[in-house]
């Protein structure tokens, strides 16, 4: 037998599924125990400290509800991403009446008894989070930092051509940056390989204690606005749940059925032009079905609904009348039965199985991952039979390996390049031998390079928000990938990475959370190869944001030539749960480390260089380290210089790619013992590094060998030569050398040393003013086999 999914039966078991959520959705923030409230309550059934928001919630359960109701009737892939930051309740309550909470917590059983644990562990000590966090299923967006709702869902929907992903959007959210830009997402997705996104924007018109802006517009505005953006907007409004009820089942069957015939005319006629996607704008009141007002104030339609809108506590009782009756103004006698189970005809309109947005297999991808499918990068690698012989462009190498990547995963299509409108600039040209940019709006050739409606490369939209936005959602679902952006302005996303390593904190903790792909994010333009467009794009400190977190979940590479990108890369690839920042040059720089010191150097994390010491094993008398292109080029430069002038000084050189093995605190981090191995207990180290010192002294701290002079960026800079922003940083050879000395025992002994460093850089300063190029013998420099 049929069933009429538009029949006011059916409309009437919808209504009762939402009421029920609402109900459970109120529970969850007032009660631990009596959750039906089938005996008179009292102060021990209520939370000393409620927490926790209504404004948002009931709204998030009316579009949930009728969610479910589109999933059955178009038998629908889909998923919900939870926009609204403060609605944590809402994928709770609605996955506990589908029974997917329950499988997943058998604890948080369907019945009175798991009811009254539900209620209890929200907001509470040892329970779970008030935002749609890991330990929420179907979640892969927590929202507790607002602006990435539609860019994680549209990362979400590329390649799953039959996902389509439910983006709830908050109106306070939509006032965000990241969100505004994220409007123009439509323009890379593709109908004919891709899902779709239907965008439901909740106007329910206040924030926190402001009147949203949106929610002010007309709606004649709001159409001309989402239609000048691409977007095709149908309208919900209202506060008669009878009235609307039949509204949104219309608007949504709708949508769904232009979503179909705009993917069934794609693909059917191989037709990937830009479509004119729907939208939903849904306004109802904050905190709809809730207390109309507080002392004469209004709390429905008002701020005052944002978070726990009634002052009922277990040690202030005075207003538990009004609590009560608000939890019955969802007739909860209707909605559960005498164990406490939500009853069998409500029961039945969830979807089942994996068809139930909390069990939506995208959303715990382990069983959809594949592995990457690598080259062997030692095809890639560039001779350095002569160490520092060859010249070359580590990333454009790099987007040699990278092209082939493309290539022997492009059946699978589980691999995607990301970044705001700099891959060429970063050098990595290469790639597009195999593939294109994935752009939907016309195409104008020749103005236009490297555009097609289907690409590997998403990076048309200059927002490090999308780019890194897009990448998340994409991993997030089990797939692979990179950004690629200019290392001072990854500071833009500082927070979304953030962000990222909490969700991947907590989601471990969660033995039924599949472990997904790395976030892999490449810093390049770094602040070393920043001299052409001066100080404002110099800014390594990304470095030091990420080396605060937790150590497990963070990786910072920092391969100093060609070879050693490629391993590292070779690592990233395929790993799993992790940030994996690396910090990689652009431009032409002298190559160092075979394909097979390259593999050790990226495995062991550092490598005592044996080309470049002359300890022979022995105790040195002085250390030189160097994490950075940069930092190994005046490093060996530095050797090179001392070893001349001290011929019989013991001088051991270490290369450190993988920083955070240094660290104490890394679960994979060094031994004190083994530390001491490379670092010595107390023989001067001169450390040459790509970032802030700050960072160093840190690792130092708490190691035997203090005896450490860091050279680092130094927050100076400006447009300048290459050679002079290591100068103003102090972390030239030069000035490496005269650390270097002054460092040994008796350092006044090498007083002539030190001045003649001191000219060679007022030589270097005066130069440079005249000629606007470096010295000669800084530019024509090559390494040398020490004797």
């Amino acid at each position: 037998m049929s069933t009429d999914y538009s029949s006011q039966a059916y409309l009437d078991k919808v209504d009762a599924f939402w009421r029920a959520a609402n109900y459970v959705s109120v529970g969850q923030l007032y009660l631990k125990d009596n959750p039906l409230l089938r005996r008179p309550i009292e102060a021990s059934d209520v939370k000393v400290k409620p927490i926790g928001h209504w404004g948002t919630i009931s709204g998030q359960n009316f579009i949930y509800a009728h969610l479910n109701r589109v999933i059955n009737k178009y038998d629908l892939n889909m998923f919900y991403v939870e926009g609204p930051g403060h609605g944590g309740q809402v994928m709770v309550s609605n996955s506990y009446l589908d029974g997917s909470y329950s499988e997943i917590y058998p604890e948080i059983s369907q019945d009175e008894e798991g009811m009254k644990k539900l209620f209890k562990r929200f907001s509470f000590p040892g329970g779970v989070a008030s935002h749609a966090a890991p330990e929420t299923p179907g979640s892969i967006h927590e929202g507790g930092e607002l602006g990435y709702s539609i860019s994680h869902s549209v990362g979400a929907v590329l390649d799953n051509p039959d996902l389509i992903v439910a983006a709830v959007v908050g109106d306070g959210e939509a006032e965000t940056g990241p969100l505004a830009a994220s409007w123009q997402s439509n323009k890379f997705i593709n109908p004919i390989n891709d899902g779709a996104v239907l965008p439901i924007l909740d106007l329910n018109g206040f924030k926190i204690s402001n009147p949203t802006i949106l929610s002010r517009e007309t709606n004649e505005d709001l159409q001309k606005y989402f239609e000048g953006m691409g977007w095709k907007p149908y309208f919900v409004e209202g506060e008669d749940p009878e009235k609307l009820h039949p509204v949104m089942a219309k608007v949504l069957d709708e949508a769904i059925e232009e979503i179909k015939a705009i993917q069934k005319n794609a693909r059917e006629n191989n037709d990937a032009t830009m479509p004119h996607w729907p939208m939903i704008i849904f306004r109802t009141p904050k905190g709809w079905t809730g207390p109309k007002e507080w002392d004469n104030a209004p709390i429905e339609g008002s701020f005052r609904a944002h978070q726990v809108p009634i002052p009922v506590d277990q040690n202030h009782m005075e207003h538990i009348d009004a609590l009560v009756e608000w939890l019955k103004s969802y007739r909860p006698e209707e909605l559960f039965d005498e164990n406490g189970r939500l009853v069998e005809e409500i029961a039945e309109i969830a979807p089942k199985g994996d068809k139930r947005m909390a069990a939506n297999p995208h959303t715990n991808p382990g069983s959809l991952i594949r592995d990457l499918i690598k080259p062997d990068f030692r095809d890639y690698a560039v001779d350095t039979t002569t160490p520092g012989q060859e010249v070359a462009q580590d990333m454009t190498v790099l987007g040699k390996y990278v092209e082939e990547v493309i290539r022997l995963n492009d059946k699978n299509k589980n691999f995607r390049i990301f970044g705001p409108d700099e891959t060429m600039s970063n050098r990595l040209a290469p790639i597009f031998e195999a593939t294109k940019r994935q752009w939907l709006p016309n195409i104008k050739e020749p103005n236009d390079e490297f555009l097609s409606h289907d690409g590997r490369i998403i990076d048309s939209q200059l927002s490090e928000h999308q780019a890194e936005g897009f990448l998340e959602g994409y991993v997030l679902t089990g797939r692979h990938g990179f950004f690629a952006s200019y290392e001072a302005f990854l500071r833009v996303v500082d927070s979304m990475l953030t962000q990222h390593f909490k969700w991947l904190r907590k989601a471990k903790e969660q033995p039924w959370r599949s472990y997904v792909p790395s976030l892999n994010v490449i810093a390049t333009s770094t602040v070393f190869q920043q001299d052409h467009n001066g100080y404002t794009h110099q800014d390594p400190g990304v470095l030091g944001h990420l080396a605060d977190k937790k150590p497990e979940f963070i990786r910072e590479y920092l391969p100093a030539d060609a070879n050693s990108l490629l391993a590292v890369f070779d690592k990233i690839l395929n790993d799993r749960e992790k940030i994996n920042l690396v910090v990689s040059s652009k431009h032409p720089r002298q190559q160092f480390y075979s394909a097979a010191e390259a593999k050790e150097l990226v495995d062991k994390g550092l490598k005592i260089i044996d080309w470049a010491s002359t300890d022979k094993n022995a105790e040195p008398d002085i250390v030189f380290a160097a994490a950075g292109t940069e930092p190994n080029l005046e490093a060996l430069a530095a050797i090179s210089i001392l070893h001349k002038k001290l011929p019989e000084l013991k001088i051991r050189f270490i290369n450190v790619v993988d920083i955070m093995k240094l660290k104490k605190s890394d679960p994979r981090g060094l031994s004190d013992a083994e530390f001491d191995m490379y670092f010595t207990k107390d023989k001067p180290v001169v450390f040459a590094f790509h970032g802030y010192e700050s960072m160093l002294r840190d690792i130092f701290f708490d190691r035997h060998n203090h005896n450490v002079a860091f050279h680092g960026y130094r927050e100076n800079g400006d447009i300048t030569t290459p050679f002079d922003m290591r100068v103003v940083n102090q972390m030239d050879r030069f000035d490496l050398v005269k650390s270097a000395v002054l460092s040994l025992p008796d350092a006044e002994k090498y007083g002539q040393i030190a001045a003649e460093m001191d000219a060679t850089v007022a030589k270097h300063h005066q130069f440079i003013r005249d000629e606007g190029v470096d010295l000669p013998e800084v530019e024509n420099w090559k390494w040398e086999a020490l004797d």
